[in-house]
Formats: structure tokens, sequence, C-alpha cells
């Protein structure tokens, strides 16, 4: 069952939705956490979280996506948001979700899209164990590049905080924040399984830096999925279909 759902952290409140199938109440069923990517939010683009979390609840496995602090309807601005904020917030649903009592807590995986990708490979690292498998879609650990070459581009400095990203205001804060971040290897102490899904068309995030957390990070526990044209977003039905097929493969087996 679809429910809207809301938790407070430090007097703010994300906002999400859960999919938790009926049986769960008897019988406790696993779970994936979704993060989304930068600007995005839970649904992300043609509603792509929300098929996934259907797809799930289809075979069993509940789900749960909130919007970040500062993105989607979740409390805050966006232009004060950082890495750290979401890796925050990312840890605090993943304490939710390990004490609901419909979940079983010891088989609860974590899937990131972009930027949601680079904070789920950290709260992994971070937490080991205690996730299950790991679901990497177009994972931005690039951002330090990413976000050093907008800042550039847009001629942020001290006395110019914020730019502009389509309607989006994007805070020194995060520039300062991300620079102190090696992704890929805060994302190495995960023990578990990971799938890694790129397009081999994605202009935002290459797919070789997949191929990079795949050779340096993950080795032999990581399997990559490349979607032939497919870009960042997957933002076709057929892509779309391919990688929501990978995923909940890799997550029921």
């Amino acid at each position: 069952m679809q429910r809207a759902i809301t938790l407070d952290i430090d007097g703010m409140t994300l906002r999400g939705m859960e999919h938790v199938p009926d049986t769960a109440v008897a019988n406790p069923v696993p779970a994936v956490i979704l993060f989304h990517g930068f600007t995005g939010t839970k649904l992300e683009p043609h509603r792509f979280f929300l098929k996934i979390s259907r797809a799930l609840e289809e075979r069993g496995i509940a789900s749960f996506r909130f919007d970040f602090m500062g993105s989607g309807e979740s409390d805050g601005n966006f232009e004060d948001m950082t890495a750290s904020m979401e890796i925050r917030d990312a840890k605090a649903i993943f304490e939710m979700v390990r004490n609901d009592e419909r979940i079983l807590p010891d088989q609860i995986s974590l899937l990131g899209l972009s930027m949601g990708g680079y904070v789920a490979g950290i709260v992994a690292g971070e937490l080991k164990d205690a996730v299950n498998k790991l679901i990497l879609l177009a994972p931005a650990g690039n951002l330090r590049d990413i976000v050093q070459a907008a800042a550039a581009e847009n001629g942020v400095t001290d006395d110019v905080p914020y730019f502009d990203q389509g309607g989006n205001l994007v805070g020194r804060c995060l520039y300062d924040d991300v620079m102190q971040i090696d992704g890929l290897e805060r994302a190495k102490p995960f023990p578990g399984p990971v799938l890694l899904v790129h397009g081999t068309a994605d202009g935002v995030v290459p797919y070789q830096v997949s191929e990079a957390y795949r050779a340096k990070v993950f080795g032999e526990r990581a399997t990559l999925c490349l979607i032939d044209g497919a870009d960042h977003t997957f933002n076709g039905t057929p892509w779309e279909r391919e990688a929501i097929r990978e995923i909940v493969t890799f997550v029921t087996t």
C-alpha cells in the first residue's frame, strides 16, 4: 500500500512515501530506500522512482522514498543544501526503516540516483553490514568535478554565494562541503553486493564513473549494467524498463 509519511530531523520535516505490502503487518518484509538526485525529488523524472517502488511492492518488497531537506516538498531551502546534510537525512531515514516492525531489519537495501547514488554509496560505506545491498543508478562519483565546473562557470566567490541552476539557487556551502568529501573512498568499506546501472549516453555523469566505482571501490562485489543509448535519468520507456528489471532482479535474488 502506498502512503504519505513524514520524518522529523532537528525540528524540520522530511516528506515522503512508503510502499509496504499489506502482508508485512503479519510477516515483515525486506525494504529498499530510494535517494533522489541533485534538484530531483522522491518522484524523479517520468515518475521513475514511483515505478520502481510499485515494481518492488509487486514482488513483496517494501520501499521508502523521501524528498531530502530543501528539495521537493520537504522543509528547508535548496540553497542551504549540502552533501553532508543529505547524508545525515539518509542515515535518519535508514534508522526509521530499521525500527519499523513491518521491515526485516537485516534486509534493508539502498538505492540512489545520480547525487543520490553518491550519498547512498557513502552511507553504505559508513553503515557497512547494516546495509543488505546497494544499487547505484548513474552515481555521481564525479560530483566534485561537476560542482567545481559549475561554480567556475557561474563566477561563484565569497561575495557571490549563490548561482541559479534552472530556477534552483545553489549555495557556496555545497561547493565547500563537496570539496572535503571523497565519495568513492568513503564508499569502499561497504562489504555487500552492488548493482551499478548506467546509460552509455549519459551526458551528466559519464558511464566511466560507474566503471571506476567497480574497478576502484567495489571490485568483484559489483555488477555493472550498461544500458545502450540511455541518458542520465533513463528518459525512455525501453531504458526505464530495463533499469527497473535489473533492479528488481538484483533485490529479489
